[in-house]
């Protein structure tokens, strides 16, 4: 047995089809069928079901197939680390980042870091912070960048910025400072369910989802900061944003936001990695790549005192 029948039975188990998992692997069907078939001689084992369609993995595959991916992850590190001593930086880093900060913070840093690492191929996507953890898990990505902490044993977080939330009040100019406590949750605007910003402005606010329903009588649930914000202007409502999602914000706009008053409401950005992850001079130059971008956006918190109020 070697690491590349490993790899063409992990190839039919994810497309369920030898022909599309051979196309994939860029060998024939015949190739990749003969040499799958004698994994199975070796082991007296039969991974896959070929009767049915699509192609089902037998009890037995299952297991032997789990430890495959064990063993195929634990060589690709191997690689990984190699490159690193060598001083290379090259392949593929997968980075996913959830939507409510993907739109303002990958343009301030994404193009000046790719620009360093151009035998590096960055694969970014948007996704919620439950995509991101179970991918993180499963391998199939590199890096999370969402809101800290998750406080999983599987997963490592690296600090990057504490940004600050704002209060936006599209029916009248809103005064320069407003009090957490003070603000009027009875036409406050959410996320829908299932986004980590909802979550913290429903714990900011102490109130649920039913106390914090809009006075309108239909019911609307933004998936992106930029559709909860259109509805909010359009119905003169209110709501909660996070710094950076207002730094393009018109002069008009800008009338309508305002600053809290000690305590501050925040939520902590980090990056998320596997806790067996290995592109550690990697993994570090991001950090400080976002980190030095940043720093010239958010005014800094003082984390000594007590005038953050951390929404976790």
């Amino acid at each position: 047995m070697n690491i590349q029948q490993f790899k063409y039975i992990l190839a039919v188990e994810e497309h369920k089809h030898f022909e599309v998992a051979a196309e994939k692997s860029h060998i024939t069907q015949s190739t990749l069928s003969t040499m799958i078939s004698k994994f199975e001689d070796e082991l007296g084992i039969r991974i896959f079901d070929r009767k049915k369609k699509p192609v089902q993995v037998t009890n037995e595959g299952a297991v032997i197939i789990e430890q495959l991916k064990v063993i195929v992850n634990n060589i690709e590190q191997l690689n990984e680390i190699t490159k690193e001593v060598k001083g290379e930086i090259t392949g593929t880093l997968t980075l996913s980042v959830i939507p409510t900060l993907a739109p303002f913070l990958l343009p301030l840093f994404l193009q000046d870091f790719a620009s360093k690492f151009p035998n590096l191929n960055i694969k970014v996507r948007e996704e919620p912070t439950s995509e991101i953890m179970r991918k993180l898990k499963s391998r199939e990505l590199d890096i999370g960048l969402l809101s800290i902490p998750l406080k999983d044993k599987e997963i490592l977080e690296l600090k990057l910025f504490d940004e600050p939330f704002l209060y936006f009040d599209a029916k009248a100019a809103t005064p320069k400072n407003v009090s957490a406590n003070k603000i009027k949750v009875e036409n406050l605007c959410l996320m829908e369910e299932g986004h980590c910003l909802r979550t913290q402005v429903l714990r900011l606010c102490e109130v649920n989802a039913t106390q914090s329903a809009s006075k309108l009588n239909f019911e609307y649930k933004a998936g992106s900061i930029d559709s909860l914000l259109r509805f909010v202007k359009a119905n003169k409502a209110s709501t909660l944003l996070p710094y950076l999602a207002t730094q393009e914000f018109s002069p008009q706009e800008k009338a309508h936001l305002s600053e809290f008053k000690a305590p501050v409401p925040y939520r902590t950005i980090g990056l998320v990695v596997h806790r067996h992850f290995v592109k550690k001079k990697l993994l570090e130059a991001l950090q400080r790549e976002i980190i030095e971008k940043v720093s010239l956006i958010i005014p800094h918190l003082d984390l000594e005192g007590e005038m953050l109020l951390p929404v976790e």
